[in-house]
């Protein structure tokens, strides 16, 4: 009897054990490394701005940089081909949109005012509320962001690799035949970092010795501007004794969006960084926005509140809005006079740089 079923135990097991090697999971082939390997290149800073920050891991070449203006122009890197990232950062518009808040796939709108690429590589966080921390992981949060771009990531990688063009392409700059979303990031990364912007009148006039750079009133305006009893715009939009990025790189509350509830009490619309930190101190804050090219990117505000300059500056002049988080550096500027106002304006126009070759739309 013990011999009878020892002999169906042993063919039981014989019949299942093909079955049982046939569920074992093939290990997953390893991805390739996204490093660049093509021509170095340098990306040279313009007149008042400091040397780029480049990561180590991702060195910027010259077909990486070709790949990544490419990607940036391609609407296939959205779910219906409609949207590319140059839809929402268009030259034209000063690299952002012109528009309030941005639309998406599908007509979809946006929640935020869409920043300009100029000069980005000197963010040290990315995003109005800084939840990425380089330019890296920035490129793929509008790709999988389902009103802007609508797609995964894993979506995306399978799109460009079916695409021969593409796959020759960053064969060429990472020396892989499989495509990955780490080298569409770091592509379109290194691209963006050689927008930067600098040279402008004020550069000229403030670290180039050309005293004739700027205007009577935009001279008049810069000193509305740093002056800590008048303007003291410069505790937060920064200028150096070598450059000036005219950002802190910090977040702070002007009270954009705040209004008054139904209970009385003053709400804000958007918590910003609060949604990252989950700090109560950053409740409705935003990261500085450099003012460089400040004439070219209206409308302004991470809400896209203020249609134009003026607007902006009649803002602070009010002090923002009040709200219980409202930055203590923000105050009221109403005794400034009407001529220091203009001359305020005159200075922002003054800040519009060269803009860098070879940003516009690939020609091939």
């Amino acid at each position: 009897m013990r011999s009878r079923t020892l002999i169906l135990i042993l063919t039981i097991l014989a019949i299942c054990a093909p079955s049982i090697s046939c569920r074992q999971k093939t290990a997953p082939a390893p991805r390739p490394e996204a490093r660049p390997i093509g021509t170095p290149i340098p990306i040279v800073a313009p007149l008042g701005l400091p040397p780029v920050p480049v990561p180590a891991d991702n060195p910027p070449t010259a077909e990486t940089v070709a790949l990544g203006r490419r990607l940036y122009y391609d609407t296939a890197l959205s779910a219906d081909n409609t949207v590319s990232c140059a839809s929402c950062h268009s030259l034209q518009t000063g690299l952002c949109d012109g528009r309030p808040v941005s639309t998406g796939v599908r007509g979809q709108k946006g929640a935020r005012n869409a920043p300009t690429v100029f000069n980005v590589a000197y963010y040290t966080t990315q995003f109005w509320d800084g939840r990425a921390p380089s330019l890296e992981q920035q490129a793929g949060g509008p790709m999988a962001n389902p009103i802007e771009m609508g797609h995964t990531l894993a979506g995306v990688e399978q799109k460009l690799n079916a695409d021969a063009s593409y796959r020759a392409d960053f064969k060429k700059a990472f020396g892989s035949d499989v495509i990955t979303i780490e080298m569409v990031e770091k592509s379109i990364a290194s691209f963006e970092r050689t927008i930067v912007s600098g040279n402008s009148p004020f550069d000229r006039y403030m670290y180039g010795g050309d005293n004739k750079a700027l205007s009577a009133s935009a001279q008049r305006g810069l000193e509305v501007f740093r002056n800590p009893k008048k303007g003291n715009c410069a505790v937060c939009h920064t200028i150096g004794d070598d450059y000036a990025l005219f950002t802190d790189n910090k977040f702070h509350n002007l009270g954009v969006g705040a209004k008054l509830g139904m209970t009385g009490e003053v709400e804000l619309t958007d918590l910003g960084r609060f949604k990252v930190t989950n700090n109560e101190a950053d409740k409705g804050a935003f990261r500085t926005p450099s003012l460089r090219n400040i004439a070219l990117t209206a409308p302004y505000m991470h809400d896209g509140s203020d249609k134009n300059l003026k607007e902006t500056i009649d803002f602070y002049i009010g002090a923002g809005n009040s709200n219980p988080y409202r930055d203590k550096e923000i105050h009221s500027l109403d005794f400034l006079t009407g001529k220091e106002r203009a001359d305020l304006l005159e200075f922002l126009k003054s800040l519009t740089g060269t803009i860098p070759p070879n940003v516009g739309p690939p020609t091939s």
